[in-house]
């Protein structure tokens, strides 16, 4: 058997905020496949197994799968079923993962025996890898309101100890936390400025304003504070970082300049 040779090469290297094991998924299970490529395609991971993606606009490839050690290595051919520019069996995919500080390096090599069919894919790949991050980012954090929701309501938890175990389910040890009046890093001084605020401001607490927007593990959230009279008293918008284990890693508040003073049903 002629083994072929790809000696163009096209390398890209991504970092994303999930576990290699979540990552990995995506290039075993057939639904996770299809979620950033196109529906319709499939994917049997085991040596020898069919490889198949619909484009969303319609063109098809193909290949097979050569090698696969889970989490770390996939290894496939490649190649167009219709349209052009490569046959099937024309290129050779590998993608390697890695554990990283934050999630998962990964690493791409797409090789090619020409390089223009290598260039046509360059940008290709920058989109798809791209899309790959949010489709990985969207499952994992599919909580994410939640979250979000969870977090704002600890504002309101009087008990020490009992706020202190609310947070310590949705915000990491080392949760960092800023706004105006904020400079904080860990979680027990985050818990401690929380009670202090409770004490200067009884009655305080705050609510989630509208829909959440999260692109690739950071969230944007709206609020509104109310006091204990009912009325709300100010408003503001969050930036929140989620990590790879679905919990707050930092956060950065930003108040409205001007005060709300209106009538509420708290």
């Amino acid at each position: 058997m002629t083994v072929p040779e790809y000696p163009f090469r096209l390398n890209r290297i991504v970092v994303i905020k999930a576990k290699p094991e979540t990552v990995f998924s995506f290039f075993t299970d057939s639904a996770r496949w299809a979620a950033w490529w196109g529906s319709g395609s499939t994917i049997d991971a085991k040596p020898g197994g069919h490889v198949f993606i619909r484009h969303p606009n319609g063109i098809e490839s193909s290949g097979e799968v050569l090698e696969v050690t889970s989490p770390k290595q996939i290894s496939f051919t490649y190649g167009f079923s219709s349209g052009d520019p490569i046959p099937p069996g024309a290129s050779r995919v590998t993608i390697r993962l890695e554990p990283h500080e934050i999630g998962t390096r990964l690493e791409l090599m797409h090789e090619f025996g020409e390089a223009g069919p290598r260039d046509e894919h360059v940008q290709g790949w920058r989109f798809q890898l791209s899309l790959f991050a949010n489709v990985v980012a969207n499952e994992l954090h599919a909580n994410a309101t939640s979250i979000i929701d969870a977090w704002f309501e600890t504002w309101a938890v009087t008990d020490d100890l009992a706020r202190r175990e609310a947070l310590e389910r949705i915000v990491s040890a080392d949760i960092r936390f800023y706004d105006r009046f904020s400079l904080l890093e860990g979680l027990p001084e985050l818990s401690d400025h929380i009670g202090a605020s409770q004490r200067f401001m009884p009655g305080m607490s705050l609510r989630r304003k509208g829909q959440i927007q999260h692109c690739q593990g950071t969230v944007i959230g709206a609020w509104v504070a109310i006091g204990g009279d009912g009325k709300e008293r100010w408003a503001g918008t969050n930036i929140f970082t989620l990590c790879s284990d679905r919990r707050i890693t930092s956060v950065t508040g930003f108040t409205d300049p001007n005060p709300v003073d209106k009538e509420t049903s708290s």
